[in-house]
């Protein structure tokens, strides 16, 4: 048996050592013999698609993604840029999963590890929108994870950092870069811009009025704040549960209050009055205190019961009709996929009194548990109906409810302000709640911090591009910039003496998403192999005009991120493979070798 091999072995290092010595001229045909004799068939050429959205949707996602097909093509990857508009990326990538790669800005960033929770944990692999879109599983980020709920302290901080770390190593995406996100406004009606923060609902509610105003702008503006934006979605869907409609959620977030609202403190009453936490057992328990007297924008009074029923919903939007089984299990629960990671913290809420409700939580500390606060809460005779199956054409469709896919126009809520009218693809308009507990004069810490809205209507026009966005707030018919525009119009606003240039670091990174469901992509050596052909240093320099921050980590910045994560001179982590935006071709295929891959005449092939 051992001379047999061994008499194989010698016959086939001789076929290719005669197809080593073969002339040019006859090398195709006796490579397709010699292939067939020894079985060593071709491997198909590693081909990536990566997804993303057109200039005119994003300033920067395009570009970005240009440059990362050339680098992957350098390295012998197939690589191909696939620009869909936002609504479609965002229903390709969280529900669908169908996608390789995806270039496009992520989640919003709360300053605390356990929006990690969400994003990542295996137990989410299989649901939809941001909850583990990447369909990654990773016992170890679970353990870590799970830990960093349960404690407090230092030992959440090392929890935390470990975390991270193994993040990080396993790369089931990579940050690019925050991104500042760069204004035009006009003082003439409006002051502090420099201090609101438009990224949240509650920035557009501390605007003041500006002591610039002249009598004739005054009398012309009356009261109304107009945003120019370039993203139509609102104008045409205000379901805050929507997926694909929904990035922020700034506009629901003026028509539905939540129980609670973050601040750089941490989370704080906002339709609560207060609530106070008891231990019960592992898990902790709240009794929240609601506002007495709020209403819903139709006048129906706000309860406890809407509280209870909004949790239960969110948990499963068929409310149990989606089994046949007296009890639903888990499998046959259809969740909102926007609030998962926040809900999934809750166990129970129970109506105990009309303006008080009791959650019981599962096994975390109590400020992470404040985090279910920030879901938003609905009027259950509004919601009830929409628990029933989707469907088209008078077909079912199994997999959403109607309360996923309503366009929910007009809304319902009990927010700030309440809806007027919407003519879709062009404009938006909302005016003040006169009910409401930041315009009815009640003694608050939320009332004291955000204070009275300083309009009384919202007017949001849609236009075709940043520039037109700038022009139309120079020309003085909107105040503001809604949605970030690009670096590349700064110099305008710079020239106009009608504008004031806003810029804010973004909480909200730019991501290079993978799909870890299928090869190579699942392979962790693989990915991590990607994250050092993309030069970050060079795509803030040329893509982003330097108004953005690269990070290593999606904690950048924050109190979380832990100091051998920081972004110096590069990535600590997964340094590039190359130098100022040039690929090392070289050290490119050795580290893809290392990673268990090879080379077929300069295409990347191999690898499981």
């Amino acid at each position: 048996m051992a001379q047999s091999s061994n008499d194989g072995t010698v016959r086939r290092r001789a076929v290719l050592g005669t197809l080593a010595a073969g002339t040019s001229a006859s090398l195709g045909g006796c490579l397709r013999r010699a292939r067939s004799i020894t079985g060593w068939n071709t491997q198909d050429q590693i081909s990536l698609r990566i997804k993303t959205l057109p200039a005119d949707s994003d300033p920067y996602a395009l570009g970005a993604a240009r440059s990362i097909a050339s680098w992957y093509g350098a390295a012998g990857i197939d690589a191909q840029v696939v620009p869909v508009s936002e609504e479609e990326l965002l229903r390709q990538v969280l529900l669908s999963n169908d996608f390789d790669v995806f270039v496009a800005r992520g989640p919003g960033r709360n300053p605390d590890p356990d929006v990690l929770y969400g994003l990542l944990h295996s137990q989410f692999a299989d649901t939809r929108g941001w909850q583990n879109p990447f369909g990654f599983v990773d016992l170890d980020v679970d353990e870590w994870l799970e830990t960093q709920r349960r404690v407090d302290g230092d030992r959440r901080r090392k929890v935390a950092a470990d975390l991270q770390r193994s993040i990080v190593r396993s790369q089931p995406f990579t940050v690019l870069a925050f991104p500042d996100d760069i204004r035009a406004v006009r003082r003439a009606n409006y002051a502090n811009w420099r201090t609101a923060n438009l990224q949240s609902s509650q920035g557009y509610l501390v605007l003041e009025r500006s002591t610039e105003s002249t009598e004739a702008e005054t009398e012309e503006s009356a009261d109304v704040l107009r945003i120019a934006t370039t993203d139509r979605r609102a104008t045409e869907n205000l379901n805050p549960l929507s997926v694909e409609y929904r990035r922020s959620g700034v506009f629901t977030g003026l028509v539905y209050d939540t129980i609670g609202y973050f601040t750089p403190e941490g989370t704080s009453p906002w339709l609560a009055d207060s609530w106070t936490f008891t231990e019960t057992g592992d898990a902790p328990r709240a009794r929240v205190q609601l506002r007495s007297d709020e209403q819903w924008h139709d006048g129906e009074p706000v309860t406890a019961e809407d509280v209870a029923f909004t949790y239960a919903l969110l948990a499963d939007t068929s409310l149990g009709s989606a089994s046949d089984e007296a009890e639903t299990s888990a499998n046959s629960r259809i969740p909102a996929p926007r609030f998962q990671g926040r809900t999934d913290l809750v166990d129970d809420v129970i109506a105990a009194e009309q303006d008080v409700a009791i959650f019981q939580f599962a096994d975390c500390s109590p400020r992470v548990a404040t985090r279910a606060f920030t879901v938003p809460i609905l009027p259950e005779h509004v919601w009830r109906e929409r628990t029933e199956p989707a469907s088209i054409s008078g077909i079912e469709v199994g997999t959403a409810t109607e309360a996923l896919v309503t366009n929910n126009i007009p809304p319902v809520g009990s927010g700030p302000f309440q809806f007027v009218r919407n003519t879709p693809r062009e404009s938006l308009v909302f005016e003040a709640n006169p009910d409401h507990f930041l315009l009815g004069g009640t003694d608050s810490e939320a009332s004291r911090t955000v204070g009275p809205p300083a309009f009384d209507r919202l007017v949001v026009q849609v236009v075709g591009s940043d520039d037109a966005a700038v022009g139309v707030v120079a020309e003085g018919d909107a105040d503001a910039t809604g949605t970030p525009v690009g670096a590349s119009t700064v110099p305008r606003i710079g020239r106009s003496q009608s504008l004031e240039l806003v810029v804010k670091g973004s909480n909200i990174p730019y991501l290079v998403g993978y799909n870890t469901r299928t090869a190579p992509l699942s392979n962790p050596r693989f990915r991590g192999t990607l994250a050092r052909l993309v030069d970050r240093k060079h795509l803030v320099s040329e893509m982003f005009d330097g108004y953005a921050r690269p990070a290593t980590t999606l904690l950048s910045g924050t109190e979380w991120e832990p100091s051998d994560l920081r972004w110096d001179s590069g990535d600590p982590v997964a340094p590039f493979l190359g130098s100022d935006g040039e690929i090392a071709v070289g050290r490119a295929r050795e580290a893809f070798r290392d990673a268990g891959f090879g080379y077929d005449d300069g295409r990347l092939v191999g690898g499981t």
